[in-house]
């Protein structure tokens, strides 16, 4: 018996979903991200208006000054929908899980120096109570912002910076223990140099704005107290007394840099829709980078001693070029 097997090829009737056809044209096949992503948000036919909020729909563009024609046009470079974002993450924490049983199984911490490890101690963890703000902010940007495509990374980053909360549990834990971890909350509350941060966390949590809480969050204070935190800190720490405190951070130091690239294109793209977003957005990052860089200062202090206003200045510094890239400084 002859057996003829010969490749057919089917073309589909259709790439896409009519929504998705109608941004992309249906020429092609699109992504997963795109498809999980672009007008996903219902925006028609809402049954009542919020009884806690009447002034506003559920969902409702004018929760913000900022103005866009189209809120999906600040997509997520990274194209993170759930699937890419928790493969990503979870590459990520394999390697940070790797370092933690890699200082602790070749006791780097003990044999990590005095002085280091109290710097560390009571530098990083206090620490923990900025990311689980920044954790709740991230949810409160999901729940009043306009458009998936911003409003799914800002849930994205909250969930990392619960991570982040986390790591510097532990890292307490691995330098110290339980003592420590409630002494970092005990200073938190207390210690005066913690103070203006604090207060700049608390005053965060009630901004009305979505985006000018974006704007608070993760351009003015993770932009410099990364930069701080992570960078200048943490070569300190390496320079005195060797990579220890490196490793218990890298999850920390790798998402800085992944979601600077986010927040970096929303800038971009919101700066340039109209002159009025820009203005507004220069004026939200004159007062809260002001504003992050006082509360900071004492802990760069506390942390470098007399370099920590020359490191300051550097980190200030990296966030004006990016401000720059993004068309938001004269």
């Amino acid at each position: 018996m002859h057996i003829d097997l010969r490749t057919v090829s089917i073309e589909p009737l259709r790439q896409t979903f009519d929504h998705i056809a109608a941004r992309i044209g249906d020429n092609k096949p699109a992504s997963r991200y795109l498809e999980g992503t672009m007008d996903v948000q219902p925006e028609t036919n809402f049954h009542y208006r919020p009884t806690w909020d009447p002034e506003h729909e559920i969902f409702d563009a004018s929760r913000t000054a900022i103005t866009m024609k189209d809120w999906y046009a600040l997509k997520d470079p990274r194209q993170f929908y759930y699937g890419a974002y928790t493969a990503s993450r979870a590459r990520m924490q394999e390697t940070a899980e790797a370092d933690f049983e890699f200082v602790e199984t070749r006791g780097l911490a003990e044999s990590y120096a005095e002085t280091a490890r109290r710097t560390a101690l009571d530098f990083y963890v206090p620490l923990r109570h900025v990311a689980w703000g920044a954790n709740m902010n991230g949810a409160s940007m999901c729940a009043y912002g306009f458009g998936t495509a911003i409003t799914q990374p800002c849930l994205y980053q909250g969930m990392d910076q619960l991570g982040v909360a986390q790591y510097l549990t532990r890292m307490g834990l691995v330098l110290g223990d339980l003592g420590e971890v409630q002494a970092a909350k005990k200073a938190w509350l207390d210690q005066p140099q913690w103070q203006e941060l604090r207060r700049y966390v608390e005053d965060t949590l009630v901004i009305k704005d979505w985006f000018e809480m974006f704007v608070a969050q993760h351009v003015a204070l993770d932009g410099l107290l990364f930069g701080l935190a992570y960078k200048e800190v943490d070569q300190a720490l390496n320079d005195k007394a060797g990579p220890t405190a490196s490793l218990l951070t890298r999850f920390q130091t790798e998402l800085f840099e992944d979601s600077s690239k986010w927040v970096d294109a929303c800038l971009r793209v919101a700066a340039a829709e109209n002159p009025e977003n820009k203005a507004q957005l220069q004026a939200w990052i004159a007062h809260w980078r002001g504003r992050a860089l006082t509360a900071l200062q004492p802990l760069a202090s506390m942390a470098l001693g007399t370099e920590g206003e020359a490191a300051l200045a550097r980190v200030g510094a990296r966030l004006d070029t990016r401000l720059a890239k993004a068309g938001l400084l004269a």
